[in-house]
Parts: structure tokens; sequence; C-alpha cells
């Protein structure tokens, strides 16, 4: 009997939602109980601007076209927060997938999210929401994380996620690497 496939999925300009992308990995893969793909989402910006941002070469993860969820049982969403919101990048991942939306292809499969910000305060929770309507258009069930982890209940120091989904903090500068308990949440 095959296993449930997930794909993870994901945008990350400076590579801190690929380092929870590849912690996510290891967890479902250490369970036994799924397959899992990894996937970026498609660049919306040109080599010359990303050369101006100082962006860092892409992984080599293949690219998703949205004709290819229609494979998987369930996904998890990197999204990186720009002002509350997801990034323009997964959004416009999004706005390809009417075809999909008009099959009700995605009807019933799993979905959930992770995330990047760059202050504690700066939207993971806002991305969530804000991103809920796409799973919803397409009948994809939420599973949230929840609060299954301990490192979400620790306040002694700055660790990103929360129920919505494992998470980190960047920093405004992007100095800020995801530390080993945004990574164990992952």
């Amino acid at each position: 009997m095959a296993l449930p496939k997930v794909f993870i999925i994901y945008y990350s300009t400076y590579g801190h939602v690929l380092k929870l992308t590849e912690s996510i990995k290891q967890g479902l893969e250490s369970t036994g109980l799924v397959s899992v793909e990894i996937y970026q989402v498609p660049e919306t910006l040109s080599d010359e601007i990303l050369t101006k941002m100082h962006a860092p070469p892409k992984a080599d993860y293949p690219v998703i076209t949205a004709d290819k969820l229609a494979e998987a049982d369930g996904f998890l969403f990197g999204i990186p927060t720009r002002y509350g919101t997801a990034a323009a990048q997964v959004k416009s991942f999004f706005d390809s997938t009417g075809q999909l939306w008009a099959k009700g292809a995605l009807q019933g499969k799993l979905g959930g999210f992770f995330f990047s910000t760059a202050s504690q305060h700066g939207g993971q929770e806002t991305t969530a929401m804000t991103f809920l309507p796409n799973f919803a258009h397409h009948g994809i069930v939420f599973v949230p994380l929840g609060y299954k982890n301990p490192n979400l209940h620790i306040n002694s120091e700055v660790v990103g996620g929360s129920p919505w989904g494992a998470g980190t903090v960047a920093n405004g500068d992007g100095s800020r690497q995801p530390t080993e308990l945004e990574l164990a949440i992952a």
C-alpha cells in the first residue's frame, strides 16, 4: 500500500523558510507514515532584482506547477510574511490554481502552514488567517499545529510559531536564523 503523499511547498528569499522546510521534511519522514516531496513556488522577481537584494541562489528543489498539486494527499505551505500576509510569490502561485478549483481537484486534501517574519509580532498568525480563504475555496482541510509542541510555551526567549503553524523570526535584516527550538517545532 502506498504511503500518503505530502508536498512541502515553500518560498524563501533568504533561506529562513527553506531551513524550516527541511526540518519539517525530516520530522515527517521520521514517522514512516508519509512520503514527502519538497517544491518551491515560482519566483516572480528577476535575477537582477534578487542580486540587488543580496538574495542567495535558490536551493535545488523543483518548482511546483499548479497541476502537480492534484497528486498530493496533503500540503504544508512555507510562507514568508510580508506586511502581515503571504509573500506575493505565494499569492501568485495560488492565483494560478483556478483550473483545479473549477474541477474540485483539491477538495478534501489536508493542508497547513509555516512561516517566517521579521519580528516576533510580524504577522505569523495574520498570514495564516489571510491565507485560509485559499484553502476554503479549494475545500482544503486546514490542519493547525495546535500547542502540541512544548516549545510554543517558552516565554524566556523569542520563539517563532504558534498554534497556526511552525515559524521563525528572522529580524528585519535577516540576521537571525531559525533556532533549535524553532526547528524542533517544525
